[in-house]
């Protein structure tokens, strides 16, 4: 019972920290104006370039609040960071503050269970996403961390309510997370030129593969499986 009173006094301090750092980071981008400059993709540039030097640092900020704070959107703060940075540079920032990001999520989750998992997504997500990542866990994520349109900070907090090892799931971010990510870098760095409808085909395309492997995944894993073992 001691033990027991000690872990909840020890997770409740957690929180209150975590949220504590949080509101005042939040409190820092609200004063600085970032959430007036995030309606317009200039503005946005403006806003990460008038921080020089310090603009990285600010940078790396905003992007490892997206996950943490759902309502940034990560895409578009890669868009900015890589007109001003370049490509690379952008990339290899965001990269950094989405991993880390998805894993500090993750183990707050795990640690601190659902009320604070509620304190971020709402029920009509979690009850949208349960039964899917209950029946086809690893596959769900790979597939949603992969594909354009999904909730990926989001889900990093329902990830945290499951069995899956913190190894398994941090594996699953660094190999599928990054690639929105690296074009939507390259978008704004001007590396890459894509015309609308070639866009609209691949995320068409993207959906299509979502649902073939929500509906075969299982039949892919035990054949992968059975090879495996031979």
């Amino acid at each position: 019972m001691e033990e027991k009173r000690r872990k909840g006094y020890r997770n409740g301090l957690w929180a209150v920290v975590f949220l504590a750092v949080l509101a005042a980071l939040v409190f820092f981008l609200y004063h600085t104006g970032f959430f007036a400059s995030v309606r317009s993709l200039d503005d946005m540039r403006e806003y990460i370039a008038r921080f020089s030097p310090y603009s990285y640092g600010v940078y790396f900020l905003v992007q490892l609040l997206s996950v943490v704070a759902a309502p940034i959107p990560s895409n578009v703060t890669s868009l900015a960071g890589a007109a001003v940075f370049g490509t690379l540079v952008a990339f290899l920032l965001t990269y950094a503050a989405v991993a880390l990001g998805s894993l500090l999520v993750f183990q707050l989750t795990r640690r601190l269970g659902r009320p604070f998992a509620e304190r971020f997504v709402s029920r009509g997500n979690m009850d949208k996403y349960r039964d899917m990542i209950e029946r086809k866990q690893d596959v769900f994520f790979a597939m949603a961390f992969l594909l354009p349109g999904f909730p990926d900070d989001i889900l990093c907090f329902l990830a945290g309510l499951t069995t899956m090892p913190l190894k398994r799931f941090f594996l699953l971010v660094l190999l599928c997370r990054p690639w929105g990510l690296l074009v939507s870098c390259a978008v704004g760095g001007n590396a890459l030129a894509l015309p609308t409808w070639l866009l609209v085909l691949l995320c068409a395309a993207g959906a299509a593969l979502f649902l073939i492997a929500m509906k075969y995944g299982d039949r892919w894993e035990s054949a992968l499986l059975k090879k495996l073992k031979k």
